[in-house]
């Protein structure tokens, strides 16, 4: 967008020292270290740059010990013991991000790499806004849609939300996506980090949910990140459905069943509308099996999440995750 569209603010008003970037990786070296030398391309920088390892077996240890010296910020690397999935490395990261004192959270997987100026045009709106989310190019250069609403009821993201902005620059959304999500430490607090127990899949969606619930949270015509993966997808016109796998299809069935425990938990459970989202997404993974990956095995997998699920909705001593203003008054 043009600089006259973006939100006029005094230089002063952010920091970019008081941003954290938060990484999640896992045996992909390579991407990481596309990831770190676009980092280090920024300017500005963050204040901190934390990256959860989920037990890789190559060397990304290594790797990451080249950028100490030359990224110009400080990294703070935690090697997890075992592979927590993107859900339990994206809340050890958020912890990590919010005991450093980060003000600002800016998440990421380790297939995307940072335009140069990304943080400043993040920067930019962190004055009127507490949940950010910008924009990204796909690995071919294209304008990647993110579907940034969501049916409330169904729990499901709604495929036609506008995908265009008008001279505002932002639109509201009631989701998130942990492919470039900026949030304050303020909406961390009251919502608490995000939960391991999904893995995978569904937990950014809830996430970003959850903050739209204590703030105005707006997706904002910035690009700043570009995806470094090529992922196989299906052309759909205006929309791309990309492949997925085995273990995505299980948990995407199976982590319904814990939305469904958030929404009793808030008393937005409605049982017909959300078993209508959870026929919807089951569907919607049937047809990604047909016309992108060309199979119909695979299918067992969206029954054994379904039926794995039923386990944790019928579990009377669920709760979501805590605050952590709660916690912080209690110390």
């Amino acid at each position: 967008m043009s600089e006259s569209e973006r939100p006029s603010s005094p230089a002063s008003a952010f920091d970019p020292a008081s941003a954290t970037i938060t990484i999640v990786t896992y045996n992909r070296s390579s991407l990481l270290s596309r990831l770190l030398q676009s980092i280090a391309r920024m300017d500005p920088k963050p204040g901190h740059v934390v990256i959860i390892d989920n037990a890789s077996v190559d060397d990304t240890a290594s790797v990451i010990d080249t950028f100490r010296d030359r990224i110009g910020t400080e990294i703070v690397y935690r090697r997890l013991e075992t592979n927590t999935g993107g859900s339990g490395g994206f809340s050890e990261g958020m912890r990590v991000a919010y005991e450093l004192g980060a003000e600002w959270i800016w998440l990421m997987d380790d297939d995307v790499e940072v335009i140069p100026d990304g943080l400043a045009r993040m920067g930019a709106w962190a004055p009127r806004f507490r949940s950010i989310q910008g924009r990204r190019y796909d690995y071919d250069g294209s304008e990647f849609y993110w579907q940034y609403r969501i049916a409330e009821s169904m729990g499901i993201p709604i495929p036609f939300a506008p995908a265009g902005f008008d001279r505002s620059g932002y639109k509201e959304m009631n989701s998130g996506c942990f492919e470039g999500m900026f949030i304050h430490r303020d909406i961390v607090a009251k919502i608490g980090l995000p939960d391991p127990r999904f893995f995978i899949y569904w937990d950014d969606q809830l996430y970003g949910w959850l903050a739209s619930r204590h703030t105005t949270s707006v997706i904002v015509n910035e690009f700043v990140l570009r995806r470094t993966r090529e992922i196989k997808q299906w052309d759909m016109g205006i929309r791309h459905m990309n492949a997925s796998s085995d273990a995505y299809r299980y948990y995407i069935m199976r982590n319904r069943a814990i939305i469904k425990q958030y929404y009793r938990s808030l008393d937005v459970y409605r049982p017909a509308l959300f078993g209508l989202g959870t026929a919807l997404t089951f569907g919607k993974e049937l047809i990604r099996l047909l016309f992108v990956e060309r199979t119909v095995r695979g299918t067992s997998n969206l029954f054994r999440g379904l039926r794995d699920g039923r386990q944790i909705a019928r579990d009377d001593s669920w709760a979501p995750m805590p605050p952590l203003e709660a916690a912080t008054a209690q110390a």
